[in-house]
């Protein structure tokens, strides 16, 4: 008998963005800049975003509640709860707590878990530390449950348009469909200034755009590298971008992301060490990974050497990003939703997806799950068939409009007594609203009528 539970993982995944997004063709347009800056430089379509009835307390009420609805999970099914994000709006309390509003009323209350931030992040070691309290001896034999979610938003300027929202919920147990790796998963962590938040009155986060590139691609190939080395040293086999059925990231833009599948091609030429098999790349066979961050022959090379594997493997994951924008802690598992969405139920059995978690700050892991045949995984797939026609149902905003959004959310952060005045009238059924915030800083919530079935909404 095996001395932990088998297949641990993923159960459930349930997603949730806001019912409005800006036009990123429009958001050009009206910000002046060339034709295709946000959509061909960026690689994005649309950008979710929400107004002053959400925040990150609603945003995770409104996941959590649709996961346990839609999967028909009972609250005293679980045993851990725990919530990765970077918006902070209490300096104290944290999001699990107002969390519990859904446990407390069917007597649940022995409930683990807190919230974890580190930017981007945040929301793995949430993830992780299930799987592993569930494979130790003092598991309970309840589910967890992990929440990723944010709002990313910034001052007007280059950086605005690879904002975005959303939030990701996973059960988290045995017998599951996506199963993590066991000892296949690297981490890298640097002191760096590349994106931070200290101005805690303001939502907006101070950027150094060039810096945060680098430390994105240098712990990319930091953990690429171990990941390598420990796979092929349990498994004994080499790896490579072939090994994997899909790779998937986090994504502040999804052209990041595209240069990231080349970034590996390189890493894989260097590790090879055998130029001469390559024609069209002998000419970099002295190349040194942390003098490349910034050339265009290397980048522009290595994304034709790659583009086939960024189009079977990495492209199906990019569908929320590139309508949603960076959704920051969740970003990483709005690409396994779009990846599952996007992919038939027989091409996903028995595919082994690599996944690289980034935050600034900075810290990261690269790991993999590997996908099973089992009646989870028709659920699931079956659970996500709203995710497309959601997006779809979605109000488009205009620029000026959006904009405004964004400073009355600026100029009201923080602000007490403050009642939102957002407009909720095309927002989704289920959708949890902030109603008000009293003089002391206590948030109410109230909910609109919700439908939220298996398979649908």
């Amino acid at each position: 008998m095996s001395a932990w539970p088998e297949d641990v993982g993923i159960i459930a995944l349930e997603i949730y963005f806001p019912a409005q997004y800006v036009d990123q063709t429009e958001l050009e347009q009206y910000d002046g800049v060339s034709a295709g800056k946000y959509t061909v430089g960026l690689g994005q379509k649309k950008m979710g975003f929400c107004n002053d009835r959400e925040d990150i307390n609603s945003l995770c009420l409104t996941v959590v509640d649709n996961l346990l609805t839609r999967y028909q999970v009972k609250p005293q099914e679980i045993g851990r709860l725990e919530v990765g994000t970077e918006t902070i709006i209490d300096k104290s309390k944290s999001v699990k707590t107002v969390l519990m509003q859904l446990f407390e009323p069917h007597g649940v209350t022995d409930i683990e878990g807190i919230d974890t931030t580190n930017a981007c992040y945040g929301g793995l070691p949430p993830s992780s530390t299930p799987s592993i309290a569930v494979e130790s001896s003092s598991w309970n034999g309840r589910y967890a449950l992990v929440v990723a979610a944010d709002i990313a938003v910034y001052a007007k300027g280059p950086a605005r348009p690879t904002g975005g929202t959303g939030a990701v919920a996973m059960l988290v147990g045995p017998n599951a469909p996506l199963v993590v790796d066991r000892r296949l998963k690297s981490s890298f962590f640097k002191h760096a200034y590349d994106f931070y938040k200290p101005d805690l009155t303001s939502e907006y986060p101070v950027v150094d755009g060039k810096l945060s590139i680098q430390c994105y691609l240098e712990a990319l190939d930091k953990c690429y590298q171990v990941y390598c080395q420990k796979t092929e040293k349990l498994l004994q086999k080499p790896v490579s971008i072939e090994s994997f059925d899909g790779i998937l990231f986090h994504t502040p833009y999804c052209k990041l992301v595209q240069k990231s599948v080349g970034r590996l091609a390189l890493n894989d030429f260097v590790r090879e060490g055998k130029p001469e098999l390559h024609p069209d790349l002998e000419k970099f066979a002295n190349i040194q990974l942390k003098d490349s961050y910034f050339d265009r022959d290397v980048e522009k090379a290595f994304l034709s050497a790659s583009n086939a594997a960024f189009l079977q493997r990495t492209l199906p994951s990019l569908l929320i990003a590139a309508n949603i924008g960076n959704m920051y802690t969740s970003s990483l598992y709005g690409g396994l939703v779009s990846y599952i969405v996007s992919r038939s139920l027989e091409n996903l059995v028995d595919n082994r997806v690599a996944m690289f978690s980034y935050g600034s700050g900075l810290a990261s892991s690269f790991y993999s799950i590997t996908i099973k045949n089992n009646a989870a995984l028709q659920t699931l797939k079956n659970n996500l068939s709203y995710v497309e026609p959601l997006l779809a149902k979605r109000s488009k905003i205009a620029p000026e409009k959006f904009e405004a959004t964004l400073e009355l959310r600026q100029q009201s952060a923080h602000k007490v007594p403050y009642e939102p005045v957002g407009d909720i009238s095309h927002f989704f059924p289920g959708t949890f609203v902030l109603t008000k915030i009293d003089e002391q800083h206590r948030r109410v919530y109230d909910r609109i009528s919700k439908t939220i079935t298996n398979g649908h909404s």
